[in-house]
């Protein structure tokens, strides 16, 4: 008889800044009042389903930091700012952000927040949200706010709470009370939602699974040159070779699994679905039942086995992977139904897309008659697919559950209780290292930028590997966190090419950040690579005014005349474009220009720099060595560390310097990126950033031609 197994993935990259303990992106949280409280409704609705849910590691942690007050979500604290008391920067955030769902069945079925979301204007592109901040009105921003969190909440949330029910029906209007209401709703899913999966898995129809603790690409971790098998021509960064870290991060999601769940994870859905043929007897030394897949991965084993063509029907059968004497069932996904379900079910009707299913479900049972157990996985993300139905795939998973729980020749397992019956498998010698996405790793591996972050990791962790005897367990604890952290596969998804978002400059910076973490809890100072973004500033634009003119400054520390900067490039620190939390901030303003011989900063502070003793200004030119000052606002001195060749400074007001191009051989034409950093001694020379400019990115200006010199004299 057909098997049918369905596996959620549900999984959100650790969007926590270790520094400020800030979730820097809302998701965890948005999810959880959508797709993760929808999802576990769904499978208490229909109790005669079986399923699996795998739950990420650290995505569960993410949760219980919410809940536990151990971290802020940083666009709940922009939500929990009353209206009236919102400054500039922060309503343009709002403008820029709130309007962050699908617009089609988010947004636009909800009059109020349609119209607001008309008036801010479709296109960031060609919008100056600056000049419209002041356009929207006190009860705009609030009913914004209010908005962009009621209308993330599923509709088991809103079936659950009648105060959402009250507040949509409303629409509009809403007042500061109002908006505690609703971040109260998703306070209590959060400390509802992992509950209703401990206790559907107390049944035996509900089966967890997990992914090893961080979400690393397992393979890669346990040696990237793996990426060879699948990828031979492809350019790798030097070899990152630590299979004992793959162990502990399986290790870390089985302890947590055992104190959620009340015992240890039967199955693993390996991260991105990459697996080796070295994993398995790791898999199986740590008690493992079970792995998944994707179909590729299973279609290139047999392949390479028997070098003959491979039938679809083959997928259907029931599997064992075997290596070093090590074996272990796998699974592998149906990539068909299972995309269908992920691409394109929302475009159809719910009717129709579960029968569409149940047809090549019916069909893989006629298909698979004489196999002995076979089995069909459906295997997806349980989580984004649903914002692209109307009502959040409801109605779909209802008519869907609803012909699925009515067995046909076919019966619903979970994959543990597959895995637990005594029947013959087919023996897999031969598993290919590959992923789910084209059965190679060229997502995270390959590319420049994504060998940059494989090279920085590795000089970081070899560093450890030297140390970690010299700090106390409790130091060393904290340090493997943030190594594991950094080996998780996001910060990897999202360089190179393959994938763009709007918050790339921003996982590039948690990512050196957890690097840079290593060093600063053993008292050392990071590495200057760990400072220089890896990706690259292409298309990631910084609003900087740039250069009219030519510019001959005094340095002299105050502003002699009020044109001997006039014509300079500006860029205004507090226009917000970070998202960090910062208090009191030290740099205002930051000019920059040039002559022919030389190129110019001017840096101007707040009033209450002058409390400050000793700083260090650091200027960091890319791929080149950064000047670096110790400055006393407080009495009225500046002096170069290491100093570039003829470069001055000085400081009375505001800080001056002037730096020869020829000092860093540019030469006309040449472009100059750079930024501007504050960093303070915090103890045994451990220099700590207190603030950078601009947070991601750079700012940039070219070195004058003779042209420009001519055009700047006529003018």
């Amino acid at each position: 008889m057909l098997n049918v197994a369905l596996l959620w993935h549900m999984h959100q990259p650790y969007y926590v800044n270790p520094l400020t303990k800030t979730a820097m992106m809302p998701w965890v949280r948005l999810h959880a009042v959508k797709g993760y409280f929808d999802m576990a409704e769904m499978a208490r609705r229909h109790p005669e389903m079986r399923m699996v849910f795998n739950l990420t590691p650290v995505l569960v942690k993410q949760i219980q930091e919410l809940v536990n007050g151990e971290v802020k979500d940083l666009w709940e604290e922009w939500t929990k700012i009353p209206a009236s008391d919102l400054k500039p920067a922060d309503k343009r955030n709002l403008l820029e952000h709130f309007f962050k769902a699908n617009w089609d069945n988010l947004i636009r079925p909800n009059p109020r927040y349609h119209e607001l979301l008309a008036r801010r204007g479709y296109d960031l592109g060609h919008i100056s949200l600056d000049s419209i901040v002041p356009s929207f009105s006190r009860q705009d921003y609030l009913d914004l706010q209010v908005w962009f969190n009621l209308a993330w909440c599923g509709y088991a949330a809103v079936e659950e709470y009648k105060e959402l029910r009250e507040l949509k029906a409303r629409g509009k209007g809403f007042n500061e009370d109002d908006k505690k209401t609703v971040l109260s709703v998703h306070r209590q899913i959060l400390g509802e939602v992992l509950k209703r999966y401990r206790l559907l898995a107390e049944t035996t129809r509900v089966e967890i699974s997990t992914t090893p603790f961080f979400h690393p690409i397992s393979p890669l971790v346990y040696d990237s040159e793996f990426a060879h098998r699948a990828m031979p021509m492809a350019t790798l960064p030097p070899r990152f070779h630590w299979p004992a870290d793959l162990e502990a991060q399986l290790q870390l999601a089985i302890e947590q699994h055992k104190h959620l769940f009340g015992g240890p994870p039967a199955g693993l859905w390996p991260s991105e679905g990459s697996v080796c043929p070295e994993m398995i007897p790791v898999l199986q030394k740590l008690g493992f039942k079970w792995f998944a897949t994707d179909e590729d991965i299973l279609f290139r084993s047999l392949a390479k086995e028997s070098g003959n063509w491979v039938e679809r029907v083959q997928l259907y059968e029931s599997y064992e992977a075997e290596w070093d004497g090590a074996c272990l069932q796998a699974v592998f996904r149906d990539r068909s139904l299972s995309d269908f379900i992920g691409f394109s079910a929302a475009k159809n009707s719910a009717q129709e897309a579960a029968g569409f299913i149940m047809h090549h479900i019916h069909g893989i049972r006629n298909a698979t008659e004489s196999k002995q157990d076979p089995l069909v996985a459906i295997v997806l993300d349980g989580e984004n697919a649903w914002e692209y139905f109307a009502d959040g795939g409801e109605s779909f998973l209802n008519a869907w559950y609803g012909q699925l729980s009515r067995p046909q020749g076919w019966r619903l397992t979970t994959l543990a209780e597959h895995a637990s019956r005594s029947v013959p498998r087919r023996r897999l010698k031969q598993l290919h290292t590959g992923s789910w996405i084209q059965g190679n790793f060229d997502i995270w591996i390959g590319d420049p930028e994504e060998n940059q972050g494989w090279k920085l990791l590795g000089e970081t962790r070899q560093w450890w590997e030297q140390q970690r005897g010299a700090v106390t367990p409790d130091i060393a604890r904290q340090v493997w966190m943030e190594i594991y952290a950094a080996e998780g596969s996001d910060w990897f998804w999202w360089y190179g090419p393959d994938f763009q978002t709007d918050n790339d400059l921003m996982f590039d910076e948690l990512f050196r950040t957890h690097l840079q973490n290593v060093y600063t809890l053993c008292g050392k100072q990071p590495p200057e690579n760990l400072f220089v973004p890896v990706c690259r500033p292409t298309a990631k634009a910084i609003a900087a005014m740039q250069p009219i003119g030519l510019i001959s400054p005094t340095l002299d520390g105050i502003q002699t005349s009020f044109f001997e900067w006039h014509e300079a490039g500006r860029y205004e620190v507090t226009q917000g474009h970070g998202t960090m939390f910062q208090g009191e901030k030290i740099l205002r303003m930051i000019y920059y220009g040039f002559d022919m011989e030389r190129f110019y900063f001017r840096l101007d502070g707040f009033p209450e720099v002058k409390k400050h003793n000793a700083l260090t200004l650091k200027i960091q030119i890319e791929n080149r060595t950064p000047l670096q000052y110790r400055w006393s606002p407080a009495t009225g001195t500046i002096a170069t560390v290491d100093p570039i060749p003829a470069t001055q400074a000085a400081y009375r007001k505001i800080v001056e310097i002037g730096v020869p191009f020829a000092s860093y051989g540019l030469k006309p034409n040449d472009t100059v990126r750079f930024q501007v950093s504050v960093l303070k001694d915090t103890g045994a020379n451990v220099m700590t950033e207190l603030e950078k400019h601009p947070q991601n990115g750079w700012i940039d200006f070219q070195v004058p031609n003779e042209m420009f010199a001519a055009a700047s004299w006529s003018a």
